[in-house]
């Protein structure tokens, strides 16, 4: 396991760090951002919510916290951080940006930008359960145990796509959430997961 202060550098090191303005003007693409906050501590946790079961897209599933861009909103970090606030009240002060991974689209159409921060260990969230259900903090290094990895073939309408899949414990996580973590835990841990690179349009 990594220190925390081998863990994180890496990271920043690993991870580019833009905070470039969108590439285009609001409404050319469907885009949304993603805050995939880890917690500082040695083993990093990561925090992951249960999307509320009435929302229309990806109900029940397991996300991390973030939202459609909005027309004022002039970088992806702006984005993410919005829609972490409005949904966990995770303030943006709390958040030390690392880095960004390469944007990833969804089945649903949208381009979506992880932004990858460091939050304090010790969180005192306020949960919109108009959006989540409920969120809870999971060990990142979980998710460089391939035991607990797979692909799975899956068909976006058009052609057969490699999407990921973890199961842990009795939920699945997948998709976008699922590339993401891998992802994560191949820069964090030298997992080496093998994702393919054909997953970029799933659910």
């Amino acid at each position: 396991m990594a220190s925390l202060h081998g863990l994180f550098q890496r990271l920043e090191r690993e991870l580019p760090l833009s905070g470039l303005a969108w590439d285009g003007p609001f409404g050319q693409r469907r885009e949304a951002a993603v805050l995939v906050a880890l917690t500082a501590e040695p083993a990093p946790r990561v925090l992951l919510g249960r999307r509320a079961m009435h929302l229309p897209l990806h109900p029940g599933e397991i996300a991390f916290p973030g939202g459609k861009r909005e027309p004022e909103d002039a970088t992806p970090w702006v984005t993410a951080l919005r829609e972490a606030l409005e949904e966990v009240g995770m303030a943006g002060s709390l958040v030390h940006p690392l880095g960004e991974l390469s944007p990833l689209i969804t089945r649903s159409g949208f381009d979506v930008h992880p932004c990858v921060a460091r939050v304090p260990a010790a969180l005192e969230l306020q949960v919109d359960t108009g959006e989540f259900d409920s969120v809870f903090l999971s060990p990142l290094e979980v998710f460089a145990d391939r035991d607990l990895f797979r692909l799975e073939s899956m068909s976006d309408g058009v052609r057969m796509r490699k999407v990921p899949h973890y199961q842990v414990g009795e939920d699945n996580i997948w998709g976008v959430t699922a590339a993401v973590l891998a992802q994560l835990a191949n820069v964090a841990y030298d997992a080496g997961l093998d994702l393919q690179r054909n997953w970029t349009i799933e659910p």
